[in-house]
């Protein structure tokens, strides 16, 4: 199944796209008050997988609505930096022993066609396509990555928007270049693994105005998902609807020579194949951002 939540910022209401369909949904507002870790612990996939089985509900057109990100606001979003063979070379560095791990704020998350807002003082915005993992129960010191899979709520195409300048240049931890507002645009699915059984092969791609600036796949991952969330869980623990944005394939902003940063007027496109689409306006920043 494909969750999605539609409508303003602050307002968005559950729904589930209906089976080969990219444009009519089942509204899940009597089911559940949002796709979130509550709904994802206690069954609330499959409660819908019968719902939409009946085929009694009548379906709403989205056409022309807003899809606002498909998780609401987890209790943690983690990151997995240089986990992509030809990331790690384009940098000219060795490839981690471990996860190399940060954070990112809740409320960095936004939909998958909302603008990307250029914080004041950014120079060097940059993108990240990337596969984001959801959790679906809460999980702490698992045995075994194999074991991790059952830990799996579903899979989200991710933008992991990074300022280069305030992650790299200035000191301290990376935090601080990978936090401000819309800086992970997610959607427009959270996609159930039944429907996505392998994620060792999936395209991802991003273009900006047009042009194509990363072409990869999961298959050059260093660690997998699976892995990450078991690595994770022997330092934290992993609550339902926490979000893990698993790393960025070659052709980032910063390594392009020249570099190549987002700028005010830009548009971003990018696809993860089976989790969907985005296409992000480039704002500048502005009183009421």
């Amino acid at each position: 199944m494909k969750f999605l939540r539609y409508g303003p910022p602050g307002a968005e209401r559950p729904a589930v796209l209906v089976p080969g369909s990219d444009h009519l949904a089942l509204d899940l507002s009597d089911v559940t008050s949002d796709v979130d870790g509550v709904f994802l612990a206690n069954g609330g996939a499959a409660r819908v997988a019968e719902l939409v089985a009946d085929g009694a509900r009548k379906p709403v057109d989205l056409t022309g609505e807003r899809i606002g990100p498909p998780i609401a606001r987890p209790s943690a979003i983690y990151g997995i930096g240089l986990n992509y063979r030809d990331h790690a070379a384009e940098a000219g560095l060795e490839l981690p022993t471990e996860p190399v791990v940060f954070t990112k704020p809740p409320n960095s998350l936004v939909g998958p066609t909302d603008p990307i807002v250029i914080p004041p003082g950014a120079t060097q915005v940059d993108w990240e396509v990337e596969l984001g993992v959801v959790i679906g129960r809460r999980a702490a010191n698992l045995a075994s990555p194999e074991a991790a899979n059952d830990y799996i709520g579903g899979y989200v195409a991710v933008n992991d928007v990074s300022e280069r300048a305030w992650q790299m240049a200035r000191p301290g931890q990376w935090i601080k270049g990978k936090s401000f507002a819309t800086s992970n645009p997610a959607g427009p699915y959270l996609v159930t693994p039944d429907e996505l059984p392998s994620v060792g092969d999936l395209r991802l791609k991003l273009a900006v105005n047009g042009e194509t600036m990363q072409d990869g796949t999961t298959a050059d991952l260093v660690f997998t998902p699976d892995h990450i969330i078991w690595y994770l869980s022997q330092f934290l623990v992993l609550e339902p609807g926490d979000l893990i944005d698993t790393g960025t394939p070659a052709g980032i902003g910063m390594r392009r020579n020249p570099p190549r940063f987002l700028a005010a007027g830009d548009v971003v496109e990018l696809e993860v194949a089976g989790l969907g689409e985005h296409r992000s306006p480039v704002e500048p920043f502005t009183a009421r951002s």
